[in-house]
């Protein structure tokens, strides 16, 4: 049974899958963590320790020597996501009240959700993307969106826009697994070797993990919210993605398409915040399910796009000195 390989037909599907199996076994059964205890407990509700492993190995993965190219097509992208989803922030804490939306279409809405969506790319829907899609060195400006994963640009992006304070030592707790990951697989690359091999095989773990997080009755409250959440992602951030990717990166604005989705690892930010700033458990809950909801919705979207956007203005490698974009039959070979 070729199950692995239907799996990966599917728009982050290592990641998207066992989520989904995860939120139907936490909405129908919610309590067989505890029931059966003992390790399995521990896969259930381990998001946390998975996720601090994985960036553990995401760290190690990188190496300090990346080229110019790479570092100037990724820090454009990293940056300008970022710098989008703050103004975000800086924009919605003026129409939102802290403790979210309570009524109407946009019930469940906070700023929390909307930065944990925007602030983040899906790396590795963006690597495959890249790979058909992009040229050697944008596919390899995945390294440095690693930085992104994990709570800490967002508690950055909330901290500065003036929405929570944060202890110094939660910062460094939260990007400390990546620096040592980083130092050790640059310290001796048979350390990169290995750790980084662990790497996509804790995304499915990490994906069951996260699924027991979300209720899908939760979702289907917002459901409609979340696909309009989804599309506002991919509107929102890509447009000065493209921009960016344009007129810094030295692309022709596919890479920037292809990074305007929102990451799996983002829809733990919600709890994994609550968790270190009380004053955002009240709305940790609907924000899990909206950024879920967005993943999906940018996971099956963004692909397609990237595709069709590809396909009008040429494949970045077929580009002629002319600047012309070569025939679209480029794509194929």
């Amino acid at each position: 049974m070729k199950i692995k390989a239907t799996i990966e037909r599917i728009p982050g599907g290592m990641m998207l899958v066992p989520l989904l199996l995860g939120a139907v076994l936490n909405t129908l059964a919610p309590d067989t963590g505890n029931y059966f205890g003992s390790f399995t407990k521990g896969m259930i509700g381990g998001t946390v320790p998975i996720l601090a492993v994985w960036f553990f190995c995401i760290g190690a993965s990188i190496d300090l020597r990346a080229t110019g190219t790479v570092l100037r097509k990724s820090g454009t992208l990293v940056v300008t996501k970022i710098a989008v989803a703050w103004l975000v922030a800086m924009l919605a804490a003026t129409f939102i009240p802290e403790g979210g939306i309570q009524t109407g279409f946009f019930a469940g809405l906070s700023v929390l959700a909307l930065v944990s969506a925007m602030d983040m790319t899906n790396g590795g829907l963006y690597a495959s993307l890249m790979n058909q899609y992009g040229t050697k060195e944008e596919s390899g400006a995945f390294v440095l969106m690693s930085l992104e994963s994990g709570p800490l640009m967002t508690m950055v992006i909330l901290g500065s826009a003036g929405l929570a304070s944060f202890e110094p030592h939660h910062f460094i707790g939260a990007v400390l697994p990546f620096l040592i990951g980083f130092t050790l697989g640059n310290l001796d690359h048979d350390f990169r070797t290995f750790f980084s091999k662990a790497t996509p095989v804790l995304i499915p773990f990490f994906g069951f993990a996260l699924g027991n997080t979300i209720n899908l009755s939760v979702i289907m409250d917002t459901g409609l919210l979340g696909i309009v959440l989804g599309v506002a992602v991919i509107v929102i951030t890509g447009i000065p993605l493209i921009l960016a990717d344009r007129l810094i990166g030295g692309g022709n604005g596919t890479a920037g398409v292809a990074a305007s989705s929102a990451a799996g690892a983002a829809v733990a930010n919600p709890v994994i915040i609550a968790q270190i700033n009380p004053a955002f458990e009240p709305v940790a809950a609907s924000a899990t399910a909206l950024v879920a909801a967005s993943v999906i919705v940018t996971a099956i979207l963004v692909p397609i796009i990237t595709a069709l956007y590809a396909k009008r203005f040429g494949h970045p490698q077929a580009v002629k000195q002319t600047g012309q974009p070569a025939a679209a039959e480029s794509l194929h070979h």
